[in-house]
């Protein structure tokens, strides 16, 4: 395992592919201009899983605090995500306190960002089995049994690789690997028309 994937790793996990109408290989070339261009880019989701203010923040938080980064780990799927290509015009960390988001940074079809950088590709493979939810009502659960149906995203902590586990392993491929920085998450939206 690398570094990001070592015991006691904070982790967002995340499905990915098409959003918006957009196909992932096109959203990957354009947030590394918008890093290029702004120093970060924002990654748009949706769903309640990964709340920002009353998930990922405080997980993120957490891992900094203790010296360590939060990495995004993706795993590449089929989707048919066709919502419209609207561009949110503000982001927020609090919900409350709005800001422009920068001309450089595109963010569509989405209600929450992440906020990244150094996106990359990267080969690995995350053995879902050996992780545990981090935060929230289900914190403790096993990734590869809170993975699935629906549930297509989630703040992970890698355990012990070392530690035995009941039943059959589950690796799934992450190909798409950013280091999330502050404030981690926030929530989108068009500016107010008067």
């Amino acid at each position: 395992m690398t570094d990001i994937l070592k015991p006691g790793a904070g982790i967002l996990f995340m499905k990915v592919g098409t959003h918006a109408q957009e196909p992932l290989e096109q959203i990957i070339a354009r947030k590394r201009k918008e890093i290029d261009d702004a120093g970060f880019a924002l990654w748009g989701y949706g769903g309640s899983t990964c709340h920002p203010r009353t998930m990922v923040q405080p997980f993120a938080q957490s891992y900094a605090r203790r010296g360590g980064s939060i990495y995004l780990c993706m795993e590449e799927m089929e989707s048919h995500h066709f919502a419209d290509q609207l561009r949110a015009e503000q982001s927020s960390a609090d919900g409350l306190t709005w800001e422009d988001i920068p001309p450089s940074v595109n963010v569509l079809g989405s209600r929450y960002a992440l906020v990244i950088k150094a996106l990359r590709r990267e080969a690995l493979q995350l053995p879902l089995s050996r992780t545990r939810v981090a935060v929230g009502n289900s914190q403790g659960r096993a990734g590869d049994i809170y993975i699935s149906g629906r549930v297509d995203k989630a703040c992970l902590e890698i355990t012990e690789t070392d530690a035995p586990t009941p039943g059959i392993e589950r690796n799934v491929g992450i190909s798409l690997v950013a280091e999330l920085e502050p404030p981690y998450a926030v929530f989108l939206r068009n500016r107010p028309r008067l």
